[in-house]
């Protein structure tokens, strides 16, 4: 059980609570979450009584199991949670923040070929994997530091934020000196250890749902990171698994909306894993774009048959191109700018 403070509890209100928890005879600790205290109940004591502790004004919730959304849970007046990308652009405003670039890093003029070209159609961020988590160890898993040289060329020469992948604790040490972002990928999402660990360090986390994590288990995982002490998570939908095959991924773009009624976390959508299919991509942006999401995280590169990984699902320069463009009145009616 679980006492959740109203927001912006001072300490003296937090300690009241913890003595009337301790009248009752029932242990507790306290957790600081971003700009809301928890109290954990630890033992329930014979005295406890839940009418009266729900009494305190301090006191917004008592609940029997910790609730998805406790750190930024959205109040009816409340914006959405703005995320820096970088020096020159943000996520969960006004804008619709596109991240674009290659799955796996394959050497340095490409890398740079693909930022000029994002850039150029109204990008704000690149993509791209340095280090690889791939299904098979006997594909290619990544240039690891030397990626991570050329990202940060990329971004020198584009002006463009770095959006890439740490795999483990011990690698959070190694990217966060190049990039904008660290992006937790769909099979870490469970990885305990390394949500705090990129809650710890202070740039912005993008959390990708896991292949089968419900809403609740997605949520709960950008908990993790906030109470480590990093409020700036961006949450990312990238299609979670089901028996249709024809997709790589079912792309679920109802939790768009839901997780904007419930938190202030921005969350934006990968349609090229959440299809596994190029053509399939742009209609999913649309779509994306008109059920609310913040932003696009989309695979490109100049000849897809030949990308290293996720080919299939990769647009070429020019579809980018032409998506961007499509997109841009699209936004405009549901009240953002590209």
């Amino acid at each position: 059980m679980i006492v959740v403070m109203s927001p912006n509890s001072s300490s003296a209100q937090v300690e009241q609570v913890v003595q009337a928890l301790r009248d009752m005879r029932t242990s507790s600790r306290v957790i600081q979450a971003a700009g809301r205290s928890v109290i954990e109940l630890l033992e329930v004591g014979p005295g406890f009584d839940r009418a009266r502790l729900t009494a305190l004004p301090m006191v917004d919730q008592v609940l029997e199991r910790p609730a998805p959304v406790l750190s930024v849970g959205r109040q009816p007046d409340q914006e959405t949670h703005e995320i820096p990308l970088g020096p020159r652009a943000v996520v969960g405003g006004k804008g619709l923040a596109v991240i674009a670039g290659p799955c796996s890093i394959e050497c340095e003029s490409r890398l740079l070929e693909i930022a000029a070209a994002v850039a150029e159609a109204g990008a704000v961020a690149l993509r791209g994997g340095a280090f690889k988590p791939r299904s098979s160890p006997y594909t290619f898993q990544g240039h690891e530091e030397r990626g991570l040289e050329m990202l940060a060329q990329a971004r020198e020469k584009t002006g463009l934020a770095i959006v890439t992948e740490v795999m483990c604790p011990e690698h959070v040490s190694r990217v966060q000196p190049y990039a904008d972002v660290l992006q937790v990928g769909s099979r870490n999402m469970h990885n305990t250890p390394l949500l705090t660990a990129v809650g710890r360090q202070p740039k912005p986390v993008l959390l990708k749902r896991g292949w089968s994590a419900t809403l609740e288990e997605f949520l709960l995982a950008a908990e993790y990171v906030l109470l480590a002490g990093n409020p700036h998570v961006l949450l990312c939908e990238r299609g979670i698994r089901a028996h249709e095959e024809y997709v790589r991924n079912t792309l679920a773009l109802a939790i768009v909306p839901e997780i904007k009624r419930l938190s202030r976390l921005p969350i934006i959508v990968d349609p090229s894993h959440g299809t596994g299919r190029a053509h399939l991509v742009p209609p999913m942006c649309r779509a994306a774009v008109a059920c609310g999401a913040d932003g696009l995280l989309i695979e490109v590169h100049p000849e897809p048959d030949q990308a290293w990984s996720d080919g299939p699902q990769t647009l070429d320069l020019e579809q980018f191109r032409r998506l961007m463009a499509d997109l841009k009145p699209l936004a405009q009616v549901c009240g953002r700018a590209l």
